[in-house]
């Protein structure tokens, strides 16, 4: 929801913002400390949603939105999945950190369900201003290779 995006995201978008954030944003710094993957559906152009990972110069590594039309989809948690391995497996993070505002229930859950660990509550500042807490959760390397261990025996997905 835009209540829980961070107050840095200009709202409502100006015309135009969209196409500048990426041309200002993304792809100079595409690969340089930061990574931003848009998310589509198979046989589709259109944008439903996106993932930004950054190693430095925020407190937290990665955050998401998705189109309320996909929620509950599980397109988020898989997207979510396959950038934390690409973290980890390929660009060598030890740990990551995640926020969300407190009372964002579905954004609570994918970290919940794919193993990192609520730490604490702190200040921050939203689109809507009746939040101002986010959930601070912390996953390591080490916690991230047990939970996909356990999540292969579950799905039945071969090991290694």
């Amino acid at each position: 929801m835009i209540r829980h995006l961070s107050a840095a995201v200009p709202w409502p978008y100006p015309d135009g913002g969209v196409r500048a954030f990426i041309r200002d944003q993304v792809v100079p710094n595409q690969g340089q400390g930061r990574w931003m993957w848009g998310l589509h559906l198979k046989g589709t152009e259109g944008l439903v949603g996106a993932v930004d990972l950054w190693r430095e110069g925020r407190p937290e590594n990665r955050g998401f939105w998705l189109g309320r039309p996909f929620w509950g989809r599980g397109y988020m948690t898989e997207a979510a999945v396959r950038i934390t391995d690409f973290a980890f497996d390929e660009l060598g993070f030890d740990r990551l950190v995640f926020t969300n505002a407190v009372g964002n229930r579905r954004s609570h859950d994918i970290k919940a369900r794919t193993g990192a660990t609520l730490v604490g509550v702190a200040p921050a500042r939203f689109v809507d201003p009746a939040y101002s807490q986010q959930e601070v959760w912390l996953l390591t390397k080490e916690q991230w290779q047990n939970w996909r261990r356990l999540a292969r025996v579950a799905t039945g997905e071969p090991q290694g």
